[in-house]
Parts: C-alpha cells; structure tokens; sequence
C-alpha cells in the first residue's frame, strides 16, 4: 500500500478518491475528491458536519474530518480511475472517540498491550431483489429447499462472477460463491484477516455488491429479514486469537475440539455479554425477525435464539466448526462492520481477564430440543430489550467507552422510539373493531 496518495494517484491512474466513513448506524458517507487535492486531504482530512449523519452530534459541533488511511486504499475494479478509502474521524485535532473505526482500532490496541491480535473473518449473505425492494429478481428461483441451487445460482451468474471477478483482482482470495438457503439470496466468501483489515473489506464489499447489482438493473440488499417467510441473512463471524509470532492461541491439538483453554475463557465472554452483544451485532428493529423467527419455507432460519455453544453443530449461537476458531452465528447482514467486531473482542477479552467458563457444551438440535434446556439465556425478543441490555453492560461500556455506547443508545432510542409511533396494517386489522 502507497504512503503517498498523490504519488499513487499517479502510479495507478486513479483520477478521484472517495475519502469516506462509517457512522453509528452502519452507513457509507464520502466525499469525492480530486485527485489533485488529495495530498492537503491525506495532511489534514475532508471536511463533514457530523450532525447530517448518524452521529452523536450538534449543528453547533465544530467540523468533523475523516483523514483518510492510505493502508485502506482500493482502486475500484470496475471503475479504476476511483480511489476508496476508509478514514478516522477527527475533531478539534483529536480523534473522535464515538467514530466506529476509532473505536475498532482501539480495541484492537488494547488487545494488542496484552499480546493478542485478533482475526476474522465474515460470510456476507445478501439477496439480489428487483429495483424497488419488493421481490426476489429472479422469478423462476421458487424452490422450497433452494440453498446451493445450481441453477438459480448460474442465473446470477453475471453479477457474482462480476462481484468475485472484483475480489479475485483485489487479492482478497475470495474461494466460494453459493446459492443461500432463501430465495434470492447469496453468500460469497474471501479469506480471514486481521480485524481491521476484514472491517475495511466488509465495508467496502456491501457498497461493491449493491454498486454491481445496480450496474445489472438489481438490488444487494444486506437488511435482516427482506422478506417474512424466508430465511433472514447474516454475518457470520469467524474469530481467533493470534500472538505477537504469528501462533493462533486459539488453537489447541490437545484441548477438546482442538481449541485451546483461553478460546474458551473467550466463548464465556461471549455468553456472559449475549444480550448486550445484540444490540451492537443485531442493531435494527427487523434484526429480531431473524434471531427470533418462526420456521422458514426451507424448514429452518439457520439463526440462533437462546445463548448456548457447541461443536460443528449450525443450530447454536457459538459453533466451534474446526480446530483452532469460533464462529459466532448472531450478527445479521445490518451489524456495523467496526463497531460489531470491536464489541466482540471486549466480550471475548472480559472472558479471558476474569476466567470466565462458558458452561457445558449442548450438541443438541436446539430448534426441535431447545425448550428442553435448562438455565439458558434467551437473546433479546426485540430492539429494545437490546438497548436495555447494553444500558446495564459495564463490560462493553468500559471497553468500547461511553461516547460510543452513550452516542449509540441515544440514537437507537430514538430510532425505537420512531418505530413504535408508526402505525401498521397487523394493528388495524386486529383492533378497528375492538
């Protein structure tokens, strides 16, 4: 990566920079810059009025500048005379502590004083709709069990091909695109990296897939729960734990399943944080459609809904697929790809520090045997019961900070708070004659 962006502008043709962040609530805002200014705007960042978008902030705050991170910078494949890049946030000359990717890096150092780094990596499962949202594009994509679909998938083949064809050239080293388990829906999966490194790629593979699925007369769409009868999508995580040599501390030859003590301390963490957790993994009103949902068309929402782990078993909130990580199936395709991650590792490092034991490992199919368990947590049934539960979290407030649990829950109050003012169809059907 190029120290220099105006020497790289040169070197690679890029013409403009899209110098951009990530707010509280997940969205993608930049500026586009000529290259011609970008030595001044990699000096001292793009201006922004951080109240026009979803932060933590007045009309009367001073100017918020996202300096750009030259170690971010992608050429976009499909249009190489554009730079991207993801920046820090910036006011009155210090970092903004309530900036997702402030937050994440943060975290990260913390770990990184007490020798761990952390990787991930992520399955972005979204689906390709019609222009407006209403329906799936592909029409004929009508199977009851319609996950890897040859078929289906080849139909799309265009756009996915376009898509990898993108991460191949990037050197990401994307290996599988499949068919998902609803209707008109997809996963594509690159390689696990540090967990910045990942966060960056995760930003900007959402706005590579809608700006292809566009280009094809589509719709990417990453929401929860797009459609009420089929299977929501998700964001799996795969985490582990690296030291400063370059060893996986998660993993364990010996230790049951093949990860080690310390990956389970981290587990535990996890599970003592679920609820708060959810609030930063599943951060919309229609993220509770999926974690909470009924049984799909395909006969399962490949969700969890209770606080339990197990070995390779895709029915509990923590799996252990492999020796050596952990896949946590909780966050949904909305969780903010800094501020999800970050949350995680403070969790997962609470564990460590206090030792904690995530209890007995359950094998069961926990969506035909689950009301058989005794004593496990319940994930929270909506948005709300979320927020209540990072109110009360001293762990994730602690670790993450408060300007950003304090900005957070301020905001998603207020988003809940507009939610229950709208008035819906079910409410009138069920009580206009009461």
């Amino acid at each position: 990566m190029a120290n220099d962006l105006a020497h790289a502008a040169q070197e690679l043709g890029i013409k403009y920079f899209l110098i951009s962040y990530v707010d509280l609530f997940g969205g993608l805002r930049a500026k586009l810059a000529p290259a011609a200014a970008i030595g001044s705007m990699q000096r001292a960042g793009a201006g922004f009025a951080g109240f026009a978008t979803w932060l933590d902030m007045s009309p009367a705050d001073a100017d918020l500048f996202a300096v750009p991170d030259p170690e971010s910078l992608i050429q976009l494949p499909w249009k190489p005379e554009v730079g991207w890049l993801a920046s820090d946030l910036v006011m009155n000359d210090e970092l903004v502590a309530q900036a997702p990717r402030n937050v994440l890096k943060s975290t990260m150092l913390g770990a990184e004083s007490i020798g761990y780094q952390m990787k991930t990596g992520v399955e972005c499962e979204f689906f390709l709709t019609n222009a407006d949202g209403t329906k799936i594009s592909d029409t004929a994509d009508n199977a009851i069990k319609p996950c890897y679909d040859q078929s289906a998938l080849m139909r799309r083949y265009d756009v996915i091909k376009e898509i990898c064809d993108c991460m191949l050239a990037l050197g990401w080293g994307p290996y599988q695109n499949d068919h998902e388990d609803a209707n008109g829906q997809f996963e594509m999966n690159w390689n696990f990296d540090d967990a910045l490194v990942t966060a960056d790629r995760h930003v900007f593979f959402k706005y590579m897939a809608r700006a292809i699925a566009e280009k094809h007369g589509l719709r990417a769409t990453f929401m929860p729960k797009p459609f009420i009868d089929l299977t929501g999508s998700g964001c799996h995580m795969h985490t582990s734990l690296w030291s400063e040599e370059g060893a996986n501390l998660f993993a364990d030859e010996d230790g049951e399943l093949g990860v080690s003590d310390l990956c389970y301390n981290f587990i535990g963490g996890l599970i003592h944080s679920a609820d708060a957790l959810c609030a930063f993994t599943n951060p919309t009103v229609n993220s509770y459609k999926r974690i909470n949902a009924p049984r799909t068309v395909s006969g399962a929402t490949w969700a969890p809904n209770t606080v339990t782990y197990t070995g390779n078993n895709r029915t509990h909130m923590i799996r252990i697929p492999d020796a050596g990580r952990l896949e946590l199936r909780l966050p949904d395709g909305a969780a903010n790809p800094y501020l999800a991650p970050a949350a995680v590792l403070a969790a997962g490092l609470d564990g460590i520090q206090n030792q904690r034991e995530p209890g007995k490992r359950l094998d069961i199919n926990m969506y035909t045997d689950g009301h058989k368990v005794r004593g496990a947590k319940k994930l929270p049934l909506n948005l709300l019961d979320a927020l209540r539960a990072l109110e009360k979290s001293t762990v994730l407030r602690n670790s993450l900070g408060a300007p950003v649990v304090d900005g957070f829950l301020k905001l998603k109050h207020e988003e809940w708070n507009a939610y229950a003012r709208h008035l819906t169809q079910w409410e009138r059907d069920n009580t206009l004659d009461i």
